[in-house]
């Protein structure tokens, strides 16, 4: 069975306003639900959000395009940024470093790996249904990277050429060319835009 990550943003005020030691469980039983308009239970790509009158108005699932919800993309999307980053201009280079180290790279220090979570959110562990990535971001974190993809996002094609180059992926494994890197990333721009929107949050689980 591989890793696999569900992408919620989610009502902070909500979330917070839960008893601290119920927020995780009420966040994944959350996640999922019968009254998905996919009930079926295939994947569908982009937004899903609840049924009106469900009582799960505070949040809504992003699927990113391809991935059947493997974390698999999302790591080779970062590795892939870290073969190809010291050829990437110095007005992409911060800003992209900055949106991915808050998301799925693991940092510009081979010592360090960066935490993906604000503090102070989930005060457990113990409950998470399985283990793998963990992605907790509040509203002020999500106002920062949206700013910072804002700056890296008309630089992006300028990674193109070098992409092609350095990236290290071969055709057919995932995240291989630069249109797959750029759709991922563009995903992750999407979720924290509508996060952003909404004065929301972000959270991404290993369920």
């Amino acid at each position: 069975m591989g890793v696999d990550i569900t992408v919620l943003v989610v009502d902070w005020a909500h979330v917070t306003d839960l008893a601290a030691e119920n927020r995780l469980r009420v966040v994944q039983e959350s996640a999922y639900a019968d009254d998905d308009p996919d009930g079926d239970g295939d994947v569908v790509d982009g937004w899903v959000w609840p049924a009106a009158g469900s009582g799960r108005d505070w949040l809504g699932r992003y699927e990113f395009p391809g991935t059947l919800g493997s974390y698999k993309p999302h790591f080779w999307a970062a590795q892939c940024w870290e073969n190809v980053r010291g050829a990437a201009g110095d007005g992409l280079r911060p800003a992209l470093d900055e949106f991915l180290e808050g998301l799925i790279w693991w940092g510009p220090r081979p010592d360090v790996d960066a935490e993906h979570v604000d503090p102070g959110v989930f005060p457990s562990l113990e409950g998470l249904w399985r283990s793998g990535p963990l992605i907790v971001r509040g509203p002020a974190t999500v106002e920062r990277l949206r700013h910072r993809w804002h700056e890296a996002a008309p630089e992006l094609e300028g990674l193109r050429v070098p992409y092609e180059e350095l990236s290290g992926r071969e055709p057919g494994q995932w995240v291989a060319g630069f249109e797959e890197f750029a759709e991922l990333l563009t995903g992750w721009a999407e979720v924290v835009g509508e996060a952003e929107r909404r004065g929301w949050g972000v959270i991404g689980l290993p369920i």
